[in-house]
């Protein structure tokens, strides 16, 4: 049985800024390990650490081929491109909206170890580093999608089946 469990919308961890990790080691592995489970398992592609009640800088992501984590991310945008698509959320189950972001971009910050990690993403891996960044900023997706769509997502949270539930 897991110690961590995914957080839904509306728990006050999710609109909390995370804060940078300090300690590196076989604790954070082992929490990166269990965070990849939990995405795995609820079908997702990134998963941040304030999305399963932890409050540091932690995210795991498995897409365009690329499996793993990053601690302590920051990204640029590389070039001008932007991508407009359809994202989710796993603490926002069955909501879904339209979110513009760079096509591309430069993802530093560090390992469970703590060396030293660059990613250069395009496409779904560089939307997933951006949407678990905001996360870790205690930003939720709907906040960037445009007036009426996010209304019409609070609608149907608000409708919802696990909404009622909480």
């Amino acid at each position: 049985m897991t110690a961590l469990s995914l957080r839904l919308f509306g728990d006050p961890i999710l609109k909390t800024a995370a804060c940078p990790v300090a300690e590196f080691g076989e604790g954070l592995r082992r929490t990166a390990a269990e965070m990849l489970d939990i995405m795995d398992a609820s079908g997702g592609v990134g998963l941040a650490a304030n999305q399963v009640g932890l409050g540091i800088r932690l995210f795991v992501f498995d897409c365009n081929g690329m499996r793993g984590h990053l601690v302590n991310p920051v990204w640029h945008q590389v070039g001008e491109e932007t991508q407009t698509g359809v994202e989710g959320c796993l603490s926002v189950p069955g909501v879904q909206g339209t979110i513009t972001r760079a096509a591309n971009v430069l993802a530093t910050g560090n390992d469970v170890q703590g060396r030293p990690v660059t990613i250069a993403a395009s496409g779904l891996l560089a939307r997933c580093i951006q949407h678990e960044t905001d996360h870790l900023d205690g930003v939720m997706f709907m906040q960037r999608m445009e007036r009426e769509e996010r209304k019409a997502a609070m609608a149907a949270i608000h409708a919802s089946e696990w909404w009622k539930e909480n």
